[in-house]
């Protein structure tokens, strides 16, 4: 279906919230081990699973990543947080409340990049529901059916303020705030897994006005290109709603990725509806300052500050640097091939990577585990500028390598893809020179355009494997 069009009298007003599955050993408030992909309900025990009697203990662990994340979004760590119940009944939350942070999160207004963090804070995952209609079935019979295993499992949310103002710059942002998680090792932040889910809050608003319009909820964003189509998708059902009278109501919606289409869930809930009230059974946050110490510790180069060196110390645009450095598989990866040849352009080295080698990789998000070692990418990248291979055929050698890897010399020299140069350039050109004889008494004569045919002929037996500006200095030379 066509993407829709702004309407330009409107302007989107989005914040995103983003829930991190957190790579801790065991799940948030017991000791059942977290898993992906077990039989369900075998990670499971009293605890997590809500039976009377039972009483949580608070993850060492999941409190020193949430810091971690803290720290990292430059966030104001809370001296003392507590948890809250919430309280609502769901077929997945065995307890009927989830135990969560309200209102003195572990962090808050912290910063990424352009974008204002509200808050930071911890909470327990709920259970996962399984679906079957008429398409599917279950133990034999159309059901829906609960696997606890994730039940318990921590998390942190992230909430932004809404200062983000269109689908690209939300899709932009939710990239680079995945790549600063994964930077910490805090999670694997895998969207398919869910270990990353993005909620968007959408609102629209005449374009010059500060007050804010009804917002809306898109749930669980698995990716961020589906993303971005829901809050484009969003935008325009809003925008055609305002247009034809009409209010927009608060609710929550799931965008179809197949129809493109958006379906009301239920309507948006307030705070006050889930009646929080303290954990009565877990101890306050009161980060010490080992604890807060040993955060720092942790923290890595950002992107941010990743990309701030690609910049100043390899001389990359703002663009390329950002890309580099946001989609952080592609920055080792550039790393390491550029660690291999001292000798290479960072520059020329970092258009071949996000230009050539990425348009290669196909679904392959991380380059590492495509066939392209990063070595032989800096080999080839090192031929170009030694004039040992031309443009083209060096992209012809990176065919080759994407799909059956190798050694780039090896290859341009089994496909003799290798400049001409030396003697058999020489006596090439002296060729072309006798063969062309009417073009080089032109040349001698002032026309200067005349050396292109000479030039040319020189190309057409070479197939291409000259360099044009060597070959003109041969031709002058013996002129």
């Amino acid at each position: 279906m066509p993407e829709p069009v702004a309407d330009r009298r409107y302007e989107p007003v989005i914040g995103l919230e983003i829930h991190v599955q957190l790579a801790t050993r065991t799940k948030m408030f017991c000791g059942c081990a977290l898993s992906f992909g077990e039989e369900p309900n075998t990670r499971t025990c009293p605890i997590c699973l809500g039976h009377p009697g039972t009483l949580p203990v608070t993850n060492a662990e999941a409190v020193h990543y949430g810091l971690v994340i803290a720290l990292a979004l430059g966030c104001e760590v809370a001296p003392r947080s507590i948890f809250h119940r919430k309280n609502y009944f769901y077929p997945d939350l065995p307890k009927g409340y989830q135990i969560s942070q309200y209102d003195i999160p572990l962090g808050r207004e912290g910063r990424l990049g352009d974008i204002r963090i509200h808050r930071v804070h911890l909470e327990e995952d709920a259970a996962k529901l399984v679906h079957a209609g008429s398409s599917g079935r279950i133990h034999g019979a159309e059901a829906s059916v609960v696997d606890f295993n994730r039940g318990g499992t921590p998390l942190v949310e992230i909430v932004s303020e809404p200062d983000l103002r269109s689908a690209s710059e939300a899709g932009d942002w939710a990239r680079l705030l995945r790549a600063t998680l994964k930077s910490t090792g805090v999670s694997d932040v895998n969207m398919e897994e869910g270990s990353l889910r993005v909620d968007a809050n959408v609102s629209i608003r005449p374009a010059g006005e500060a007050t804010l319009g009804t917002k809306t909820e898109l749930k669980n964003m698995n990716s961020f290109r589906f993303l971005e189509r829901g809050i484009e998708a969003e935008i325009a059902r809003q925008e055609a709603i305002v247009r034809g009278g009409g209010e927009v109501e608060q609710e929550t919606l799931h965008f179809d990725v197949g129809t493109g289409t958006l379906t009301p869930l239920r309507s948006k809930e307030y705070a006050h509806d889930y009646r929080y009230f303290p954990e009565p059974d877990l101890v306050p946050i009161a980060p010490t300052e080992e604890m807060l110490e040993r955060a720092r510790e942790a923290l890595p180069e950002l992107p941010a500050e990743r990309a701030e060196r690609f910049e100043s110390d390899l001389g990359l645009t703002a663009d390329t640097a950002r890309l580099l450095a946001f989609r952080g598989e592609l920055g080792d990866y550039y790393e390491a091939a550029l660690a291999s040849d001292g000798e290479l352009d960072p520059r020329a080295l970092a258009s071949w990577v996000t230009n050539d080698l990425v348009a290669r990789l196909g679904d392959v998000e991380d380059p590492a585990r495509s066939a392209v070692e990063p070595g032989a990418l800096a080999r080839l990248v090192g031929m170009v500028s030694q004039r040992r291979i031309s443009q083209s055929a060096a992209k012809e050698v990176l065919d080759v390598l994407a799909r059956d890897g190798g050694d780039p010399e090896s290859i341009a020299a089994e496909r003799s893809l290798e400049m001409a140069g030396g003697d058999e350039l020489t006596a090439i050109v002296e060729r072309a020179m006798e063969q062309n004889s009417d073009a080089v008494e032109k040349v001698r004569a002032g026309n200067e355009k005349a050396i292109g045919a000479i030039v040319g002929a020189v190309m057409r037996e070479t197939k291409g494997r000259a360099d044009g500006g060597e070959v003109q200095r041969l031709i002058r030379e013996r002129l």
